[in-house]
């Protein structure tokens, strides 16, 4: 017999039966044209579908504030829900589950990309680094505490606007900078209310807004992201050992579905750094399935599920160049290597010829 391998073993999270542990991660695409989601996204996600394998969407807006990049999609528009349907069912049809990542950039913007050439919200009005990562952003402005209820509400409603467009749930974007992650870490968040000082305070839109979307579509369909230990868009926390711990352990309250984790030793975004932290006590006080990424590739991802330090690991580059990663996984063939350059044009052609390419088809 075959031995074992971790990654493709299944497993049962909460109402849903995995076939597998490979998770395609959250990967924005920039190619939403009027944060619309276009058919050519049809072909991509259901390219890496599988009967029983769980698919999260790329980054997806909760409101016309929420942008801060070109052409990344949203779903606060009855035109966005619709255009999401023909992509869920597309996955639906392969027997894929499809959770969407839910998003709001805050101070990670620009004016450009405000309603009426607005300032971007956030925790604070400490702008990002003019230039960081190549972006323009504009200098923020601090929500008061009076405006708090109605960010909570715009992710309520984008929550219920993915059930109505299909999705089989949501996953609440915590992570790399945005706004959720701007009210956790103590280096952004400079507040003197309810939002801002204490580890509590600091976590408690986090809390609001995973109960707002649970008690909107069902705890049993809500999954949230956290980067507790990077420092992506100068976000970054002096103590993030008991901010995560903090978090793990609150989240029970809430009996989500699960909790997605970036691993430490992606401090920065594309390169892997070693670091003295660990997830392991995330894990150990989370009660419900917890999805580890960051880096992973197949004898990682296998060690990490046979050690029991995680029960999905989810894949973005890897996905991305091979959207039959499973198969290739359990065949143990040699894999695509995946081109950075393409990771972010608003070209989806040139997406779909770079893939029939690696495929060998005969016309390209």
């Amino acid at each position: 017999m075959a031995p074992t391998i971790p990654l493709l073993t299944p497993y049962k999270m909460g109402n849903f039966n995995l076939s597998h542990r490979v998770v395609l991660a959250p990967l924005t695409r920039n190619r939403s044209y009027g944060n619309v989601p276009q058919p050519h996204a049809i072909l991509y996600y259901s390219q890496r579908a599988t009967e029983g394998g769980l698919l999260i969407t790329e980054a997806t807006g909760v409101s016309d504030t929420a942008q801060g990049y070109p052409e990344t999609p949203g779903i606060w528009t009855k035109e966005q829900v619709e255009a999401w349907k023909p992509i869920v069912n597309a996955v639906h049809e392969k027997g894929g589950l499809f959770f969407c990542q839910i998003w709001h950039v805050g101070r990670v913007s620009n004016n450009g990309f405000q309603p009426n050439g607005e300032a971007p919200i956030s925790s604070t009005d400490k702008g990002v680094t003019p230039g960081l990562d190549g972006g323009d952003w504009s200098p923020p402005r601090r929500l008061t505490t009076d405006e708090i209820p109605a960010l909570v509400n715009d992710f309520r409603l984008a929550a219920r606007n993915a059930i109505d467009a299909g999705f089989d749930g949501v996953e609440i974007h915590g992570a790399n900078g945005y706004i959720i992650d701007q009210f956790l870490k103590d280096q952004v968040n400079d507040r003197t209310d309810q939002y801002g000082g204490t580890l509590e305070n600091r976590c408690r839109l986090a809390l609001e807004i995973v109960e707002a979307v649970a008690n909107e579509i069902g705890r049993d369909k809500v999954g949230i992201r956290l980067s507790i230990f990077a420092n992506y868009l100068e976000c970054g926390d002096s103590d993030p050992e008991a901010l995560g711990l903090y978090m793990a352990k609150a989240l029970n309250k809430y009996k989500i579905l699960y909790l997605h984790v970036i691993e430490p030793r992606m401090v920065q975004v594309g390169n892997i750094f070693e670091t003295p932290y660990s997830t392991l006590p995330m894990r150990k006080a989370f009660n419900g399935t917890f999805i580890s990424a960051g880096g992973y590739k197949k004898d990682d991802g296998n060690k990490a599920v046979a050690d029991g330090n995680a029960d999905l690991i989810a894949f973005g580059r890897l996905f991305l160049a091979n959207p039959d990663l499973p198969k290739r996984f359990e065949l143990d063939v040699e894999l695509n290597k995946y081109n950075r350059a393409t990771f972010y044009i608003q070209d989806p052609v040139v997406d779909i010829l770079i893939i029939r390419f690696l495929r060998g088809d005969d016309d390209v």
